[in-house]
């Protein structure tokens, strides 16, 4: 095979490294193991680079001069788990953080009797629940028994299983009860059961991804997240479904569904633990979020969900779709919920070099009053970007033209949603100051995450196994592996440094924030999962009967939507500075309490 770093320093030195002619040459060259003219003049055409032909045979016979290419490296065959050298840092060096790790400061325990059945209590929060078993009313024996049992009766009809760990969560429950009882009571996830979404490694169970091909995988592992989960007493009792490596709702068995419409899709790619927590079969579940796949399924299944700060828990041992912007967090029932799960997982871990060792302090009663608190007056009044997507080519598009039409009226009806929040607010007694986010490219940054993610799977689009995936369409993983392969390098380092430059725009605007409101469905999600920003995404309120009907999403689930129709949820998000969680939540918690829309649960 042919070497491309001498194939791109040829290219280099006729002038043409920085362009795409380097990457659409090679992929033309790849299979046949040697440079022709005419692949030069094929590339020429891809790239839109003119080269004279007196240049191309002096290409031609520097580039075949080597033919070693990348075969040593490839030949390493290195797993998913290998990051590379080096590694994205979202802080600035003026930036400085509060080390000092203190206890969480509850809210006031609530006060709940023994339940009559138990199953009556299959949707309180972490922290009732916490507070039952904490008190003995409740046995974390039988509280596993009741969340698996919901897990086998209604997973035929949400899908949202892939593997139950039934014999490791019975073992877990006994040895909490047993140290509650001894008086060794670990904290509020004591005894818990939750969920885990399937791409983190956990020993002695598969971790299939979500993919065709990797159904019977196992990583003789658990991941850090799983460790700490069980160091906190926490009974691990399934592994949720993913969208196939960390895509959509779609796994190699199906769709997962959406509780509150089971003949929707669960939204993703975190589709498993929003289904399964909104339907009251865990306590809470850990998802993670590369570009939306925390903030769709929460929307969608009514779920509240904490996208943490890049950096802020580590992702050893669990699968890396990009490097440079994935994230693991919580999804529950309430923001405290949110919390009280972040504080058991987050901080270094020896192993994810991107962690910082900022301190997280919960605290639920901070005065929300003294917290500066702008919002996205523009996002809120102004069409979000979904509306230019669906515009049609042209006036005799009459699909396109009733999808625009169709997507119109969902803005239009959920925007009342967006409006009450607002108002809501203003009647907690805090001010709020219109802000506006930087307008940059950062669509075209996007391309970080496909480059990144056909890097980490290169050996199955190599291979030729990326035709086991389920899906195969232009916007499903196999294609998008492919063209990004295309991307030449010089450009993947001018995206990172755009993003730079949106770091920088961005720590400008948070500078005089604590957090921001903005609507879900709205640029700031894409923005902050370049920048590394936390948001929190809270219920908002259940469409009515006279809702639009639902529109199925279109390619990546960011900018499908969320417009599920008649009876289903609808979302608000805040967002907060880096490593800004305990104010954000705070706040996001208040108007939790203050709105009750959490305590809404799919009759199902």
């Amino acid at each position: 095979m042919l070497d491309r770093r001498r194939f791109l320093a040829t290219c280099s030195g006729f002038g043409v490294g920085g362009t795409l002619f380097p990457g659409a040459l090679w992929a033309i060259a790849h299979d046949q193991g040697t440079v022709t003219k005419d692949m030069i003049e094929q590339a020429t055409v891809i790239a839109d680079v003119p080269i004279p032909p007196e240049f191309r045979d002096a290409m031609v016979a520097s580039l075949n001069q080597d033919v070693k290419g990348y075969d040593a490296i490839f030949a390493l065959h290195m797993p998913n788990s290998v990051a590379p050298a080096v590694e994205f840092n979202p802080t600035l060096p003026s930036m400085t953080f509060a080390t000092q790790r203190h206890p969480m400061r509850l809210s006031s325990a609530p006060s709940r009797g023994v339940p009559a059945h138990l199953e009556d209590v299959c949707f309180a929060t972490v922290r009732e629940l916490a507070e039952l078993v904490r008190t003995r009313k409740v046995s974390s024996s039988d509280l596993t028994a009741m969340y698996l049992a919901r897990l086998k009766r209604l997973d035929p009809v949400l899908h949202c299983v892939i593997t139950l760990t039934e014999e490791r969560a019975t073992a877990q429950a006994k040895e909490a009860d047993r140290e509650i009882a001894a008086g060794k009571y670990r904290g509020p996830l004591h005894g818990l059961p939750w969920g885990a979404k399937d791409l983190l490694a956990v020993k002695g169970y598969r971790t299939t991804w979500g993919a065709g091909g990797f159904e019977q995988q196992m990583i003789d592992e658990d991941a850090t997240v799983v460790k700490r989960l069980d160091d906190a007493g926490a009974v691990l009792i399934a592994k949720l479904t993913l969208g196939a490596l960390a895509l959509g709702d779609r796994w190699f068995d199906g769709v997962t569904r959406n509780p509150w419409r089971p003949a929707q899709g669960s939204s993703g790619s975190s589709a498993g633990p929003a289904s399964a927590t909104a339907a009251g079969c865990v306590a809470f579940s850990i998802g993670s979020e590369t570009l939306g796949s925390i903030s769709s399924p929460s929307t969608r299944c009514g779920c509240t969900g904490l996208r943490p700060t890049f950096g802020r828990v580590p992702r050893t041992g669990a699968m890396a779709l990009s490097w440079s912007m994935d994230k693991l967090g919580p999804i529950c029932r309430s923001v405290e919920d949110c919390a009280i799960v972040l504080d058991a997982i987050y901080g270094p871990d020896g192993h994810d070099r991107t962690v910082h060792a900022a301190a997280f302090n919960w605290d639920a009663q901070v005065d929300i009053h003294s917290l500066r608190i702008g919002y996205l007056k523009s996002d809120f009044e102004n069409d979000p970007p979904q509306l230019r997507l669906f515009a049609p080519p042209s006036p005799s598009d009459t699909t396109a033209q009733r999808q625009r039409e169709l997507l119109s009226t969902h803005i239009a009806y959920d925007r009342h949603f967006d409006k009450a929040a607002l108002e809501k607010i203003a009647a907690m007694g805090v001010t709020m100051t219109p802000v506006q986010l930087p307008d940059m490219p950062y669509q075209a940054m996007t391309s970080l995450l496909s480059v990144e993610a056909a890097a980490a799977f290169d050996e199955l689009t190599r291979t030729g196994r990326d035709k086991l995936l389920t899906e195969q369409s232009p916007s499903d993983w196999p294609n998008t592996f492919r063209v990004a392969r295309l991307t030449p390098a010089v450009e993947y380092i001018q995206a990172n440094r755009a993003r730079m430059l949106a770091i920088l725009a961005m720590a400008k605007v948070f500078d005089g924030f604590d957090l921001i409101v903005a609507p879900t469905n709205s640029t700031q999600l894409v923005i902050t999962n370049l920048t590394g920003h936390p948001s929190v995404i809270v219920p908002n309120g259940i469409r009515g009967d006279d809702a639009p009907a639902y529109i199925p999403s279109t390619g990546p689930g960011v900018f499908g939507g969320n417009w599920g129709g008649p009876g289903t949820p609808v979302s608000l998000t805040f967002l907060g500075p880096l490593y800004g969680e305990a104010k954000l939540l705070a706040f996001a918690r208040a108007y939790q309490e203050a709105t009750g829309f959490h305590r809404q649960y799919p009759k199902i």
